[in-house]
């Protein structure tokens, strides 16, 4: 918690830093700089706002979209090995027991989400199950409570947020010096402009966001190594090696054990498997 509460208060530093700075150099240059305050908080109160309504929403659009179960009364005996595994790492780890479902689909996948770490869900795919080995799910599970354990949702949340406010705050600022040097510019054209540089700032911000996710998966992974042992997560990152591309979505996908393979590595939530595997090989010591 307090490193989370770090995190803000820094981010929030920056943003007030940022408009300070930003009303010296505008009142300098003859520039109405209440207009400029006005609209960094307009874009915080949008950037921060969406973030975090998707964050309290996640559990409950998890279940949907996946189509998840939450294992409430074990019905066989995989279900009350799920829970007991769960309870066991959720324990070593210091959080709540999360909710623990089971999703069906072809691929080896799990995610975790939730806005509270002592609230989370854990989902697990049948293809999961059914792949892999008991040690290897072990692993997986442990990788999917060493998110909830490092508060990576809400992190994630909140470095979103920051670069959602600073993406809307500059296409709008970008577009109104544009409109403002060209009177014969239309609304329609301003708003063409705002949603084209919103695309181009977007698409920037999404590489930073992806960094990120890349160093938690790494995290992630070595959390789970010190909760069920590193040739356990190795294991279960070699058989992954022969999945189904993820069918998660947005911050499901994200938070899956295994993401999408687009061509280029900065766009990928998830380090490779290669690199994935070799950073545990290199860290023994837990």
């Amino acid at each position: 918690m307090k490193r989370v509460l770090l995190f803000l208060a820094t981010n929030l530093a920056v943003i007030v830093v940022l408009s300070i700075v930003l009303n010296i150099v505008f009142s300098f240059l003859g520039i109405d700089h209440s207009s400029i305050s006005g609209l960094l908080v307009f874009a915080a109160i949008f950037g921060f706002g969406g973030s975090f309504i998707s964050l309290a929403l996640s559990k409950w659009m998890a279940k949907r979209s996946t189509g998840a179960v939450v294992i409430t009364q074990p019905r066989n005996a995989t279900e009350q090995w799920l829970l007991r595994t769960v309870e066991r790492q959720a324990k070593k780890a210091g959080i709540g027991m999360p909710e623990v479902a089971v999703y069906d689909s072809p691929e080896m996948n799990a995610f975790a989400t939730g806005m509270n770490r002592n609230d989370a869900l854990v989902a697990v795919s049948t293809g999961l199950l059914r792949n892999m080995k008991q040690d290897e799910v072990e692993a997986v599970l442990a990788h999917e409570v060493s998110h909830i354990a490092n508060g990576d949702m809400v992190t994630l949340t909140l470095i979103q947020g920051v670069v959602n406010t600073f993406v809307i705050f500059f296409a709008r600022l970008i577009a109104g010096a544009i409109r403002n040097n060209n009177q014969q510019l239309g609304t329609f054209a301003y708003f063409g402009i705002v949603i084209v540089l919103e695309i181009v700032f977007g698409f920037l911000a999404s590489i930073i966001v992806m960094w990120f996710s890349r160093q938690r998966e790494y995290r992630a992974d070595a959390g789970a190594a010190r909760l069920e042992g590193p040739d356990k997560m190795v294991a279960a990152l070699e058989r992954l090696k022969h999945n189904h591309e993820s069918r998660l979505e947005g911050s499901l996908m994200a938070f899956g054990i295994a993401g999408k393979k687009p061509k280029s590595e900065l766009l990928l939530t998830h380090p490779p498997l290669e690199k994935r595997i070799e950073a545990l090989r290199n860290r023994r010591e837990f």
